[in-house]
């Protein structure tokens, strides 16, 4: 397996989430402290999916997070590039569908909005994957996106670098057959750009009225964005 860089195989990473898709939800809880369940619930809020709306959670993974934005009567549909992460989650009560990132297999304006959690690091083309999000968002629509950030409290920021790589790689012998797998997480999380950064891509990628919440000292951010070209109300 290729570390993590700019040109992943996306191939190599859906064989990566292949073979730990068993545990991952259990290994993901416990290397966050359970503040996974936090950020899915905050992530919920930000996203506000209503009865009524389409949503599409984009590297889905198991369901985990769909589940949790079903919960106020949206439809939402779980897709993920890695067909073993959606067959440990076949459990969950929500429609899943195999699907590359950057090639959806959606029409145009086909959800209200789109999100993903945790994921968009993973992709071999981030700005590529909000152009084609913006393609099956109709106009007005919204993008909600949680990922790993850069912690805005300088020890924090210490500690998280310093560490990380080191708790990973041992979570993944624990855990996984495959450590080399959560070795190639930590350092995609690494390497993630920062905030700011971030905003930046997902406003050249069309996305508007982009901001950003930063959850557990910036460990994590939220980020939100508008799709332009929505009707104004008629009065």
């Amino acid at each position: 397996m290729s570390r993590a860089s700019l040109d992943k195989d996306p191939h190599e990473v859906a064989a990566m989430f292949d073979g730990v898709a068993s545990k991952y939800d259990r290994a993901n809880s416990f290397m966050t402290f359970g503040f996974d369940r936090r950020w899915r619930t905050t992530t919920s809020r930000v996203l506000d999916a209503r009865r009524g709306e389409r949503v599409l959670d984009l590297a889905a993974g198991t369901g985990v997070s769909t589940t949790e934005y079903a919960r106020g009567g949206a439809w939402c549909l779980a897709a993920d590039f890695s067909v073993g992460m959606l067959q440990a989650g076949a459990h969950r009560k929500v429609p899943m569908v195999a699907a590359d990132a950057l090639h959806l297999p959606f029409a145009d304006g086909s959800f209200d909005a789109a999100t993903i959690s945790l994921g968009i690091r993973n992709f071999v083309d981030t700005k590529a994957a909000l152009v084609e999000l913006a393609r099956v968002v109709r106009p007005g629509g919204r993008l909600v996106i949680c990922e790993v950030s850069t912690p805005t409290f300088p020890p924090i920021r210490f500690v998280y670098r310093k560490f990380m790589l080191r708790m990973m790689t041992w979570v993944g012998r624990r855990f996984s057959s495959n450590p080399d797998a959560y070795a190639y997480l930590a350092e995609s999380m690494l390497e993630w750009p920062k905030q700011r950064d971030f905003a930046e891509i997902i406003a050249a990628a069309g996305w508007r009225d982009v901001e950003w919440l930063n959850l557990t000292f910036g460990v994590v951010a939220v980020h939100r964005a508008t799709k332009p070209g929505a009707k104004p109300p008629v009065d």
